[in-house]
């Protein structure tokens, strides 16, 4: 039986260095260094260091799209799911704001098997969201006089730039920005007497 304690260990590890100094600056000793592990301990769990970089990431993955999942199969309203859905990921995307912003800065240098697993995986991710979006449409709910790919990229932009001005020792916790992000966005989408 694997211990998950030692992999915990050397994923955090590998967050903070690649956070401080870059993936590419980043070895494998310098990270099961600041593990406290030896390599074959990390070799245990992790095949690369490629493959340690889409363990960060795919953990956040795996967490959004069960979630995502979840709330569906609750059933509602479509603007009540959407709702939930919104606030599940901003929350989320939060909660591993380190790993994200990790992730996107160094995505680029996955081999080509881990870049599409990763399009892959976002993909039905967002073909789920976006699906929930069109059923609002075809309710009369949202409006349809903008392209439905850009009323999601709308949201979504606000989450990938999260890191950029969001900080946990703020004023505002993770639900509360969760909300108002949220808020926004739904409300931009819904239609009103003037789209009609």
């Amino acid at each position: 039986m694997k211990d998950t304690s030692v992999a915990d260990g050397v994923t955090r590890a590998a967050v903070d260095l690649f956070a401080t100094q870059g993936y590419a600056n980043t070895s494998v000793q310098q990270i099961v260094e600041r593990a406290g592990v030896t390599k074959g301990a990390m070799y245990h769990y992790f095949e690369s260091k490629d493959d340690l970089l889409f363990a960060i990431y795919e953990r956040m993955l795996s967490l959004q799209k069960s979630r995502l999942d979840e709330i569906i199969a609750r059933g509602g309203e479509v603007d009540d799911v959407l709702a939930a859905v919104c606030i599940d990921v901003v929350e989320t995307s939060i909660e591993f704001l380190p790993e994200g912003t990790v992730f996107f800065r160094s995505q680029h240098m996955l081999t080509p098997p881990r870049q599409q697993e990763v399009v892959r995986r976002r993909r039905a991710y967002h073909d789920e969201f976006a699906a929930l979006v069109q059923r609002g449409q075809g309710e009369g709910i949202y409006r349809s006089d903008i392209p439905r790919a850009v009323l999601i990229a709308n949201f979504f932009s606000d989450i990938h730039y999260l890191s950029h001005w969001y900080h946990p020792e703020g004023p505002e916790d993770k639900t509360l920005v969760a909300e108002q992000l949220t808020d926004l966005f739904l409300t931009g989408i819904r239609r009103t007497d003037a789209d009609a």
